[in-house]
This record gives C-alpha cells, structure tokens and sequence, in this order.
C-alpha cells in the first residue's frame, strides 16, 4: 500500500532499518548468555569435584596423589594455553572456538562420568583442560566484540556474578548429588548446558557477518608458534612448581623448575619483542593499564585464596566446624561477590576504575587482617565480618580491572587480552594456595596469622598497582566506539 504524495510504500523503510537493530539486540543476547554460562560451566565443575574427589578416591582403589592429579593436571593443562587459545579466537573468530570448546568439554565431562579407573580420569581431565583453555577466553572474547568498550562493564559484572553464584552452590549441588547418585553424576551435570550453548553458538550467525575474513588484520596475522611453546613451558613449570612446592618443600626439583620458569619466560618476552607477529600484540604487550590490571588480578586472586585454603582450615581443624558449617560461616563472602558485582561497575563508571580498585583492594585488605585474628574462641560474627569484606573487596577489583584488561585491547586482540586475564586467574589463586600451605606448614600449627599476614601483603600491593590504571576520565570509556569495534564481523568474533 502507497501513502498518497509519498511516491513508494511508506512501512519497507521502517521495517529493513529495524531489523538490523532487533538481530544486532538479539546476537547480545545470546552472546552474554553463552558466555555466563560458559563461564559458570568452568566455575561450576572445579568446585564440585573437590566435594567428588574423596568418594572418587574410595570407589576407583586411587590413592592421594592420583587424586590430586585430578585437578593439577587439569589446571596445567588450561594454564599453558589459555593465550594461545585466545589468539586462535582472534584469527578464527571466537564463536567458533567457543563451540569447539564448550562442546568438547562437556564430552570430556561425559567421558569422565564412564571412565573404568583412575588413569583414564586423569587423562580426561587433561583433555577438558585442554577444552576449558578455549572455552575460557572466548567468553569475554565475545563480549568485547558484541559490545562497544564504553558497555563493556554490565556485561562483565553479570558474568562475574554468574560465577560468584556458581562458586557458593557448587559445594552444596555437589554434596547432594554425590550423596544420591554418586561422584560421576557431577561430571553429567556438565553435559546439557555445554551441548546447548554449543549448538546454539554454531546455529546462531551475528548480523551481517562477512564470509572473507581475510582482509582483517587479525586474519591475515600468523599464529606465532614458537613463543606460544615458550610461554606454555613457562606456566606449566610455573604452575606445576607451585603445586609441588606445599607439599615436599623446596627441593631440587622445585629449584629446578624455577629455572625453567625464569629462562623460559626471558625467552619469551625476547620472542615478543622481535617477532613479525607476536603471540601477544605491541598494542597489548606495551600497555600500561592491561599490565597493571593482570598484575592486580594475579596479587587479588592470590589473596582470595589463600586466605580461604587457610581460614578453611583453622574453622575446621582448629575451631572443629563440620565442612557444612564452615561453609555456612563463609556464605558472606559469596552473597557479597554476587551482589557487588553490578555494584562495581556502577563505581567504576562513577569514580573511575584507579579510585574504584583502590578501594576494593583496601577493603579486601581489612578482610584478610580481620580473618588474621582467628583464636580458638571466636564467634561466627566476626568471622562472618571478615569473609563479607573478603567477598565485597574481591569482586569490585576483579570486575573493573578485568573491564580494564578487555576494553583495552583492540577487538582484534580481545582474545588474547582474555586469554591474559584468565591465566592471571589461574595462576593467582595456584600462588595464593601455595604460599598460605608453606607457611602454615613451617608455622606448626601457631594460628593463621603469619600466612594471612603474607597475603594481606599481596592484597595491599594491588591497591599501590592500581595506580597504574586509567584516572576518572577514562579515555577508552569515554570515547565512541571506532569502527574497528562496530563493524558486523567483529560481531560475529
């Protein structure tokens, strides 16, 4: 039907510029919801395996150390290749790679639910490390490329309060399934949620994405080998040393991979700075906010951790809580990460992210000093009080800087930038453990003030890093965002 006077149909032009707009809208959708639930898939497992792992000893004849391989080889495994990972996302888009991840973790997850012995699940645990390292980065990989920088923070807190969600139920899903149906069920529960959201992933195209990738830049780049390897020796002898360091001491051995780490790691950064294209980008190699955010996330992490291994163990072995107790003792600290998460980026936007992580690290700090003074009289209050500000410090720095680290990197490079964050969030919580055990091991049994004490050092050395993190007037924020972050095939990636 013609409106007379207007020479042609007046609704097509309505309706050809609204879809555009509603399929763009609905692509966000899916992309933040993959991504939560990426994330919580991850987030979900390792905590239900450490309620699993005792009955797994029991019913499969393993003995301790199989068992701690369990996780050690899993977190090996995703800490060496997270920033490859990331960097395969940037050349082949991060879709793709997620559903490769997603779906070939919940396979493994199956696997491990069938598997006859405890080798086999040692094995397949590396392999759903391997799956869970590409899994990972593409979970933010996508958001920075579906929302414009200065957007970037709501997306992120929704994730983040996802996870906190997953962290607190975790212990206690896992305790009832495994009372019901036994410790295979807890990998089962990977299953359906991870073929849904691959299926969905590979079936649900962004707007108008382009078919020839091969005029971006990020396509065109090689994928740098050579430094990929350097870096995977560096975090694997990294993380496997901090592991083994708790529980035999400073050894040969440990000396050794110390070694490894340190000339593994100089190779690396000279590998970096001379190749035509590097595994991490100049733009992401050379930025100063991106490096103090990792720095920040490594020192905070480890803090939280550590100070949870720790007070965990003082409520129970000192204080003689059940694990039930001591979770219920502890429940502040989650209530807290998932509420204050989209209160963080509220003030980050407010107050900028330097102010915004300053504060959340302080507050983290009197968390952990609050915890230090644990006795064998103390009450649930105070303990309470301390995991709240655990939990509420935490979560605010560990929103706003990882906003820093991913909008920060160019969309090109979102990948990589995720791949750094969650190696920081891999291998900070693997310090943090390893440094509360070493000393709470040489302290005998004197309280938890010496290791907390060490770890409050690391949550206030994050508030002085935090310096080095954009003031009020953001720029990244504040501009618009370039056509390099809009187009439809950084959509699709």
């Amino acid at each position: 039907m013609s409106v007379p006077g207007s020479g042609g149909p007046a609704p097509a032009p309505v309706t050809k510029a609204r879809r555009p707009l509603a399929a763009g809208t609905a692509h966000r959708g899916i992309t933040l919801a993959s991504s939560v639930v990426g994330a919580v898939i991850v987030a979900l497992d390792g905590t239900v395996l450490t309620v699993a792992q005792p009955t797994l000893k029991s019913d499969l004849g393993a003995s301790f150390a199989e068992v701690q391989w369990t996780s050690t080889g899993y977190l090996i495994a995703v800490a060496g290749l997270l920033v490859f990972a990331g960097r395969l996302g940037d050349r082949h888009g991060h879709r793709r790679v997620f559903a490769l991840g997603i779906l070939g973790f919940g396979a493994a997850s199956a696997a491990i639910g069938l598997a006859p012995g405890i080798g086999w699940v040692i094995a397949l645990r590396v392999a759903q490390g391997v799956f869970g390292a590409l899994l990972q980065p593409a979970t933010l990989g996508m958001l920075r490329a579906a929302y414009p920088p200065d957007r970037l923070a709501t997306p992120i807190a929704l994730r983040a309060s996802a996870i906190g969600i997953a962290a607190a139920a975790g212990p206690l899903l896992g305790g009832a399934l495994v009372d019901h149906f036994g410790w295979r069920s807890v990998f089962f529960l990977n299953v359906p949620p991870a073929l849904a959201m691959g299926v969905a992933a590979l079936c649900v195209r962004p707007p108008a994405e382009r078919e020839h990738r091969g005029a971006e830049p990020s396509a065109r780049a090689g994928l740098d080998v050579p430094g990929a390897l350097l870096l995977t020796v560096a975090l694997v002898a990294l993380v496997h040393t901090l592991v083994a360091v708790p529980e035999s001491g400073w050894t040969a051995a440990s000396g050794a991979g110390t070694a490894v780490v340190a000339a593994a790691g100089v190779a690396f950064v000279h590998r970096q700075r001379r190749a035509a294209s590097p595994l991490v980008p100049p733009e992401i190699f050379g930025s100063a906010a991106i490096g103090a955010a990792l720095g920040i996330l490594v020192a905070v992490s480890a803090a939280l951790l550590g100070t949870l291994f720790a007070a965990s163990w003082f409520l129970q072995r000192t204080l003689g809580l059940d694990p039930q107790e001591t979770g219920l003792w502890a429940l502040p600290a989650g209530v807290t990460m998932v509420l204050g998460a989209p209160l963080a980026a509220v003030l980050m936007r407010r107050f900028g992210p330097r102010r915004t992580v300053v504060a959340g690290a302080l507050v983290l700090t009197s968390g952990i000093l609050q915890l230090a003074r644990l006795q064998p009289s103390s009450t649930a209050l105070p303990v309470s009080v301390g995991f709240l500000l655990l939990g509420a410090g935490f979560v605010t720095v560990m929103v706003t800087t990882t906003a820093v680290a991913v909008r920060h990197a160019p969309a090109a490079s979102a990948g990589v930038a995720g791949g750094l964050q969650q190696t920081a969030m891999n291998i900070g919580p693997t310090l943090g453990i390893a440094v509360a055990a070493t000393l709470m091991a040489s302290a005998h049994g004197s309280g938890v003030a010496v290791p907390l004490g060490a770890l409050a050092v690391f949550s206030a050395t994050a508030a002085l890093l935090a310096l080095g993190l954009p003031g009020h007037k953001d720029p990244v924020g504040a501009a618009a965002p370039g056509s390099a972050d809009a187009s439809p095939a950084r959509l699709g990636r």
